[in-house]
């Protein structure tokens, strides 16, 4: 399989997702993690505010954790096309079908396998 399409692509969007993630996040080294930045408080903030504040932390968090599993993901794919294992379904060990490596390069699994995904550790 020619992988240097599905690497670009995959290096394109990890780069897309840092950037996302450096707007909103800081990356912790000691822990290998991205931490979702505070949000900034605003001035003289009443009660209302301080309740926005707290949704706004809630739902930075929430994507941060989920622009931080996709990274993982890319990055996860890159490490399988250096080591040769890019396109092999995780679960069943059976090749990825085309179309779904073109829809999404990062993908795991095979189609058969997709709703098993979750099953996989980060």
């Amino acid at each position: 399989m020619d992988t240097s399409t599905h690497a670009k692509k995959l290096e394109e969007e990890k780069e897309l997702i840092v950037n996302e993630l450096s707007a909103i996040a800081h990356f912790n080294e000691s822990t290998g993690d991205w931490e979702a930045k505070p949000a900034e408080p605003a001035d003289n903030a009443d009660q209302n505010d301080a309740a926005d504040d707290q949704e706004d932390s809630i739902e930075r968090q929430a994507l941060v954790a989920d622009l931080e599993n996709r990274y993982r993901n890319l990055k996860r794919a890159l490490e399988k096309i250096e080591a040769g294992t890019y396109g092999t379904c995780e679960l069943c060990q059976k090749p990825i079908e085309k179309n779904r490596l073109e829809a999404n390069p990062a993908a795991r699994t095979c189609i058969a396998d997709k709703e098993r995904e979750a099953e996989l550790p980060l």
